[in-house]
């Protein structure tokens, strides 16, 4: 299934969210407008905005409020990604240099800021008050979770509850806000929007599983698995798991490897060998469809419409995707 098809419903509206958005980052500084014309150059597949129209198509229809909530949403989204550079001196992003490579950390921040505050005022400049407190809410679990798995990688103690909980915030909450924002933006009542947001998060939860099933597959580029959340002594569900069932030896070994040799690639190898060799890419893969299934679940009484059906492939596509 590809993006092209799923997004076929909302092509046109995905082509002038483009421009209302690019219109959205536009300032009178030089030196702002250069960086987010390269911000808008170097976008992915927008599968956020994508989730907003499609939430809405499915809730009753596409409004000027849905171009705004997805405008929302994806400010919102880059100004944290445009930080979550400067955090982790990360040079890259998407194949294109980032934004504190480029022009540093102080203006990468400074940039994220101002991206932070276009999305607050594009909400309040409408009165859009209520997907003011969905994006905010978003914002907040997200740098919850984000702290919180800081908090936990230093002790490496993380039970699958916590990972849960971990990825509730840092990953899924963000989906959450895009069915919720694309939902408010049609017009539901209160109840649905909540119904809206639990879909999001399932779907979320599923992206993530995926995103750490990765990390144990092999890559294009050297044939062998990543290893990148060992190195960066993030416990994903695959380890957790793995370590669960694991002998007091194995897990003390394990541990010690992940907390203290996770730059040694001799090492890293033992540990992913480790992992595909417990059970814990199949337990990881379980959990992940079981969310996907669930998220499928919950669009049973949803009318049936060219929306939903790109919905329902854009779930499937979230736990098939190759990268």
């Amino acid at each position: 299934m590809s993006i092209n098809r799923i997004k076929a419903p909302i092509e046109h509206e995905m082509d002038e969210f483009e421009s209302k958005f690019r219109q959205s980052m536009k300032s009178a500084v030089p030196l702002l407008d250069t960086i987010t014309h390269y911000i808008v150059k170097r976008k992915g597949k927008q599968m956020r905005p994508m989730v907003v129209f499609l939430t809405a198509g499915m809730c009753g229809g596409i409004t000027e409020s849905t171009y705004r909530a997805a405008s929302l949403i994806e400010l919102l989204h880059t100004a944290t990604l445009v930080h979550d550079d400067v955090v982790d001196d990360s040079n890259e992003r998407r194949g294109f240099f980032s934004i504190n490579a480029l022009w540093k950390n102080k203006i990468a921040v400074l940039v994220g800021d101002y991206l932070l505050s276009r999305g607050l005022l594009l909400s309040v400049q409408h009165q859009e008050y209520e997907l003011l407190r969905i994006t905010s809410e978003a914002v907040r679990e997200m740098s919850e979770g984000e702290l919180m798995q800081i908090e936990k990688a230093r002790r490496l103690d993380i039970k699958e509850e916590v990972y849960f909980d971990i990825i509730r915030q840092k990953t899924a909450s963000l989906i959450a806000s895009c069915c919720a924002a694309g939902a408010c933006s049609a017009g539901v009542d209160k109840e649905q929007l909540e119904q809206m947001r639990l879909l999001g998060e399932t779907i979320g939860i599923a992206f993530q599983i995926k995103d750490d099933l990765f990390d144990y597959e092999l890559t294009n580029k050297t044939g062998k698995p990543s290893g990148a959340d060992i190195k960066e002594r993030k416990m994903t569900l695959p380890l957790i798991n793995a370590l669960q069932t694991a002998s007091a030896a194995d897990k003390k070994r394990i541990i010690n490897i992940v907390k203290n040799n996770n730059n040694d690639p001799k090492k890293v190898a033992d540990v992913i060998d480790f992992v595909l060799h417990s059970g814990g890419m199949q337990y990881a893969n379980a959990k992940m469809n079981e969310y996907r299934t669930k998220a499928l679940d919950m669009l049973v009484d949803i009318p049936e419409s060219e929306y939903k059906k790109s919905f329902i492939e854009l779930i499937r596509f979230t736990t098939e995707r190759e990268s």
